[in-house]
């Protein structure tokens, strides 16, 4: 007998996609995510393509649409750790780690001004502080508190100072297993590790910082309210740099191009603009590479008098004055080396399939850690390969009919 349940492994653009068109469909479907809420990257982004809207637009319907539907069932804080069987009938093993709230949450928030203890916020990629107990982000799905108990002492602060007795500091991981026909994996990307660009600095220099950090300084919702601001002093940058292909199309790094960091970039440069409109931006690339529709954009940005393109890699970052950098490269329309000093960098980063630096059962991926859809394991969006949210979300109803076809193709 075939199983006619689907398992989406990622909560992300691309897991909420797949599992929506195949519940809609007719199929019983489990998402397993391992944040506490769902949404994925595309809720870190300030705006995103191909719209050049915040996330919530897209994010909200989809979120509606998981709440009309009782054949969605999700898990969040949660992870595969194994998968055995064959298409039509696989037992897939996963783990609930310990939220610590429970469903009682009702995210009033006494439970934070109670609180003393802080974290890092990994949502802001360690850009601000939040305390440890902490709502992911304003509008988390589901809305609800989780304890990072690296960053918890225990006090039980939290517990008195909930009415509703939602924080439960005994809770333990479970284990689940799932019987199921067909699996979509859409664990989706992550940031290339820009401190593995030794000579770019990040990390030594504070005012060097990457494109998906600049996303959350944009964000009216980010650490610093949506204002533009250098992490050293708070201040106005007057000049910005941003260098391309951090890490990607290296050899030593990512193999390959990410496809979207240009276009970041582009859209990134209208951020400056509009905040500071007559600040001086350079442009440090290989090659652009803005296809299709896309080019109105980059056509749009050459036009601007205060961004200057330089085609050059930049071979190394190292402290101005006053907390500025300097940065070092050889522009290749002229062959002179440049010293340019700017008040903050931003290196825009490839994206990392999530699967690059893990083995998992049962799922085959290639020499990059891109998914390879065989034997009713179909990868889905970025995992698969690098793209932007409106090609993966294309991608991702095409894994939803694949997974469709696995289990049969009728109910």
């Amino acid at each position: 007998m075939v199983n006619k349940t689907i398992l989406v492994v990622g909560g992300g653009i691309s897991g909420l996609t797949s599992a929506l068109e195949a519940a809609e469909a007719g199929y019983e479907v489990f998402i397993v995510e391992k944040n506490p809420y769902l949404g994925g990257r595309v809720a870190q982004l300030n705006k995103y393509f191909p719209k050049i809207c915040p996330p919530n637009c897209g994010l909200e319907i989809n979120f509606k649409r998981i709440k009309n539907n009782p054949r969605v069932r999700f898990f969040t804080m949660a992870e595969v750790e194994s998968v055995a069987g064959k298409p039509g009938d696989f037992d897939v093993t996963v783990k609930l780690n310990p939220r610590y709230v429970n469903q009682n949450c009702t995210a009033c928030g006494k439970c934070v001004e109670a609180c003393s203890m802080e974290r890092a916020d990994e949502f802001n990629y360690g850009l601000g502080k939040t305390k440890a107990i902490y709502l992911p982000h304003t509008f988390a799905f589901p809305m609800k508190y989780a304890i990072d108990m690296a960053a918890c002492d225990r006090c039980g602060k939290c517990v008195e100072a909930c009415t509703y007795q939602a924080v439960d500091l005994g809770m333990e991981a479970k284990t689940v297993n799932l019987k199921v026909g067909a699996i979509v994996w859409a664990t989706g990307w992550k940031p290339y590790d820009a401190a593995k660009i030794s000579y770019y600095g990040f990390g030594r220099h504070q005012n060097v910082i990457t494109n998906v950090m600049l996303e959350r300084l944009a964000a009216l919702t980010g650490p610093t309210e949506g204002k533009i601001l250098r992490p050293s002093d708070g201040g106005a940058p007057k000049t910005i740099a941003f260098v391309q292909c951090a890490g990607s199309r290296d050899e030593n790094h990512l193999a390959f191009c990410s496809q979207v960091c240009c276009l970041a970039t582009l859209k990134q440069v209208g951020y400056v603009r509009e905040q500071y409109p007559d600040a001086k931006i350079y442009i440090f690339y290989i090659d652009i590479r803005a296809m299709g529709k896309y080019e109105d954009m980059f056509a749009k940005v050459q036009k601007d008098e205060n961004v200057v393109f330089v085609k050059g890699k930049v071979g190394e970052i190292t402290a101005g004055e006053n907390g500025g950098l300097v940065l070092e490269v050889e522009d290749q329309s002229t062959g002179k080396v440049l010293f340019q000093p700017v008040d903050m960098v931003v290196l825009a980063t490839g994206m990392e399939p999530a699967t690059r630096a893990c083995v998992i059962p049962g799922v085959s991926r290639d020499q990059d850690g891109f998914v390879q859809s065989e034997g009713g394991v179909i990868g889905a969006g970025c995992v698969r390969k690098p793209m932007e949210v409106a090609q993966t979300v294309r991608d991702a109803t095409g894994a939803a009919l694949k997974a469709i076809q696995v289990v049969g193709g009728g109910n």
